[in-house]
This record gives C-alpha cells, structure tokens and sequence, in this order.
C-alpha cells in the first residue's frame, strides 16, 4: 500500500497538525529527517545487528532479532485485520513483548494507545470507547492483578474491541506469541503521521489523548540522547512504567536504542530488584520520580550490591527537594540529572555539566533552540525574569492540540499555538526553569498525575455523600497524597465504605483518596466555589497539629 493510498482521506479526523510554515521551519533547522518508527529500529538493526538491545528477566533479544520479530507480529496483526490507523490499547508491563507489539503497531500503521500498568476498568473502557479501539493488548498477570478478568470487563463495555491479545497465558483470549508470522508487505507511512497516543493527566478527570508523530518524538529522542550523551556502551534501567514518557522518550529507552545501547526492564522499582540489575547488567543510566529518589538512596547506604557502574540518576515526575538532590552524588556517586516535562511536548533538562547548584535548585532548561517559552500573568502578559507565572510554550516536539478535543484545546493553547501547560514557573537569567507548582486543579502523587474533578465525580455517586473536594495534603515522601473532604447526607458514611465504593468503580490504586475526612459543610470563596485554597490550608494544619 502506497503513502497516498493509506492517506487519501486526509490528516487523521481530530488530530491538529503543525501549521504548514512551522513545518517547514522544523525540517529546514533538521528536527524532523523524515524517519518513522519502522525506518529508525530497520536502521539500528542494521547497524547494531547481535548487539543486545533488549533484557528483562526472561529473555536477551538483539537489534536484529527486535527488528525480526517486529516484522513478522505486524504481518500477524494485519492477518488478524488490523488495519493503518486502527487504534490499539496497550497495557503491557516492563516486559520485551512492549517493544515488539509497539513496533509491530507503528510498521502496520496502526496507533497505539500507551496505557499504564495501574489502570484498570474506568480508564481502560474509557480509553477503549472514547478511541474505538479494535484491540487490546495485555500481559497474563503483572503484579498479582489478572488482566484477562479486566478484559472480559472490557469487551462487555466496549463492542469495538473484537481482540484480545495475551502475552503469556491468553486464557479465553489469543495469546500474543501465536501471531508471528512470515514477514508481508506493509503500507509506507509518512513520517507527519500520528505514529501513537500517549495520556494526558489531565485536571478534569476526562483523559486526554496526545497524537505523537513520527517526525517529532522521534526528534525529541535523539536530541535528548545527544544531551545525555548516550552511546553504545549506554545501559539504561527502565524501573518505572515503560510506556510513561519519561522512561520512553528522556531519552528513556527510545533514546539508548538510537544510540545503540542496552535496555534493561525491571519488573519493579524497588532498590532489591532495581540494585541487582543495576549490579548484573553494569547500568550506567536510569530514571526515577522524587519519593522513589529518596527510597534508593536510603537503600543505598546499606546495599549489598555494587552500584558502581551508575553513572547518571535522572529525577522527574514531580518537583525534587534540593535537601535531596545534594545527597545524590555522595551516596551513589554518580551525577543527577533533573528533568522537567510533560508528554504534550516541551521536556528541559539540567545539563551534565552544568555547575552543581544549577543541577540542583533547578529543573533544566528546553532540549531545543526552537522550544519557545513564555512565563505569563493571568492575563496572558509576559512576566519579567524571575517572576513567577504559567508556562506556556511550542515547539518542534509540542503537540498543537489534544486527539478529538476541540472545546477543550481552545482552552488549552492560545490562538497563535501556544500549550497552555498549567505549571507555574519562574525562569532564571541562563534561561533555566524552576517550577513552583500547578495552576491546574490536580494532585501530583510522587509523579501520579490526580484530577480531582474525576475523583470527586465518583463520590459524589455515592448515595451517602452530598458534597466533596479532593485536595492535596503535604507528604514527606510523595510531595503530595490526596485527601477528600466529604459532607455526608443524613447516615455519614465510614471512609472505607468508601474507599472500598470507589475500588469497586474500577479506579486505579493511586486515585484512592489516601485520607478522608467528614465535615459538614465546605468553604466557600466570595464567587461561591469551594474554597480548596482553605481546605488544603486546613488539612495541612490537622496533619500538623495531630502529627498524622
């Protein structure tokens, strides 16, 4: 199938692309080469060939043996009648089998939708609905949990999913190994196509999808493999969720596939497992959010293993105290590396030779000369340098606009293109970024991204609750845990009536309120809303005063 076959309906219904000068900027200043997804693994299997590319704790597999596989589940897939186009739901764990069902998807043309391991039957049927999905592609277990139940959930709720595809033990469903088949003949992509979508956190409790090309991930990673200096010899850690766009694209996995590295997949984060890969496969790279930071480097003090070989520990996810920061060179011996991005685009670095005080009371500066900021008032007007405001920002790797969600992108970018990230910033004179909180009504959870509306919005199904808020409470360890203020109806509910309501909904384990609290009734600002300004000042004063 040619390019304009595949495209003779035009750019993807709800996707908004890069106006057309922009475009054209981008490939001029060489951001974007024209590779896609199966251009860039068919040119690192040719270079790298036997060299291992992939390790999890089953299997080694090579550049050429990656590139092999790749080939023959795509033609598996268009066997099944997946088609170019066609989204796909994946939730795999830190396993091989992520790599070769992405690649398989992105040389079908098929659009992957990257979910996350804790998701479960509220997120998953939502993904799956909202985007039509004709398939679903899951691990047996991970973790205790059996996804195959969820799927059977799934399939109920969602009739456009007519696939089911298992790595491990498929139970009523097919399992993902019986599709390799002898490589075919698949459509030539273009690469300012939607290669995958990943998910927005989001402040409203509604998912959004962000529609990644070929042209500008990709860019993305090899500019961040070349900031974090990368090579062959690079062994990067994958210890947090694989499909989270930090361990993807920061340069993540991705990046030390550009270089020719090797990825090493850790089931968990904890430092028992992570500090014997680390140990095992000499690891020189790896990425973690702040709470897991400091967990590690307690561990560290007493590990048996040899941690030597670290040569690079990146912190992001959520802001990292500069209390912790300092001890990262001293306890593991290695440089930090703070990172500070979102997965609609803009990523910043802090660089591996900036001076330690940058590296540490900062959160890097943009991958690109193009990356554009603006640090704005409530008005939209730019504020002076080193004044607090909302991070703005576009770019050759910044999204234009959310997947089939006109109302809401006309909020989230200004006229002229710019993403209206929700983080309050300053900027320093060098151009560095620190970040001094969000704007959005959402609860940072040690990197987990909580929209309070979607949490509320649960509750307030409860027959038992008339009023609620979720707002943040201060945590040594996260940053931040959720706690719901709930005005109960005439019989109070017990909180794990209601933690166990809101289980039953299918939420994912992080969005259970960590505290709940009764009152009766919520404070309320001069216009009438819920004064959360007030109650976060109130729970954070309990917590204080009681110790707990």
């Amino acid at each position: 199938m040619r390019t304009d076959e595949l495209r003779e309906t035009g750019t993807l219904a709800g996707f908004t692309p890069w106006p057309a000068d922009f475009a054209e900027r981008y490939r001029r200043a060489g951001y974007w080469i024209g590779e896609t997804f199966g251009d860039f693994l068919r040119d690192r299997a040719e270079r790298f060939g036997d060299r291992t590319a992939l390790v999890d704790d089953r299997r080694r597999l090579s550049y050429r043996e990656l590139d092999a596989r790749a080939s023959r589940l795509a033609a598996g897939l268009a066997r099944l009648g997946i088609k170019p186009r066609d989204r796909v739901v994946v939730q795999l764990p830190n396993i091989v089998e992520f790599f070769e069902v992405c690649f398989a998807l992105f040389r079908l043309g098929a659009l992957p939708v990257l979910a996350l391991p804790p998701h479960r039957r509220a997120e998953i049927s939502y993904f799956c609905q909202f985007t039509e999905a004709v398939a679903y592609i899951i691990a047996d277990k991970d973790g205790g949990f059996d996804y195959r139940k969820l799927a059977e959930e799934i399939q109920a709720e969602a009739s456009t999913v007519k696939h089911v595809l298992v790595a491990g033990e498929p139970g009523p469903f097919t399992a993902l190994e019986s599709l390799y088949d002898e490589p075919a003949p698949l459509p030539t992509l273009a690469p300012e196509d939607v290669a995958f979508f990943q998910l927005s956190g989001g402040s409203t409790g509604i998912p959004k999808l962000i529609p990644r090309t070929h042209d500008d991930y990709l860019y993305s990673v090899r500019a961040s493999a070349d900031i974090c200096a990368l090579d062959g010899d690079s062994v990067f850690l994958v210890a947090l969720p694989v499909a989270h766009n930090f361990t993807l694209s920061s340069p993540g996995s991705l990046g030390v596939l550009h270089a020719g590295g090797r990825v090493v997949l850790s089931r968990r984060p904890s430092p028992d497992e992570a500090f014997r890969w680390i140990e095992k496969e000499r690891v020189t790279v790896t990425a973690v959010v702040p709470p897991l930071c400091a967990v590690w480097l307690e561990a560290a003090r007493n590990a048996r293993q040899n941690l030597s070989s670290l040569r690079l520990l990146q912190v992001g996810g959520s802001k990292l105290s500069a209390e912790v920061a300092r001890r990262v060179r001293g306890t593991l011996g290695c440089t930090l590396q703070q990172v500070f991005g979102m997965a609609e685009g803009l990523v910043n670095y802090t660089r591996l030779d900036d001076p330690e005080d940058v590296i540490i009371e900062t959160q890097g500066r943009p991958i690109s000369a193009d990356d554009e900021v603006r640090v704005v008032d409530e008005d939209d007007r730019d504020v002076e340098v080193g004044q607090v405001g909302h991070l703005l920002t576009r770019g050759p790797y910044t999204i234009r606009g959310y997947y089939k969600a006109e109302a809401h992108n006309a909020k989230a970018f200004t006229r002229d293109g710019f993403y209206r990230t929700g983080d309050v910033v300053r900027r320093t004179p060098a151009g560095y970024l620190v970040v001094e909180g969000r704007a959005k009504d959402q609860i940072n959870r040690g990197g987990e991204k909580i929209a309070a509306e979607e949490i509320e919005n649960h509750l307030l199904a409860h027959p038992a609750v008339r009023d609620v808020a979720l707002v943040a409470m201060p945590d040594a360890f996260l940053g931040e845990r959720s706690c719901a203020v709930v005005v109960p109806r005439e019989t109070p509910p017990a909180p794990r009536e209601l933690t166990t309501f809101l289980r039953e909904r299918g939420l994912a384990a992080y969005k259970i309120p960590d505290r709940i609290e009764l009152t009766g009734d919520l404070p309320k600002t001069n216009v009438g809303k819920v004064d959360k300004q007030a109650l976060r000042r109130w729970i954070a004063d309990k917590i204080a005063q009681k110790g707990q």
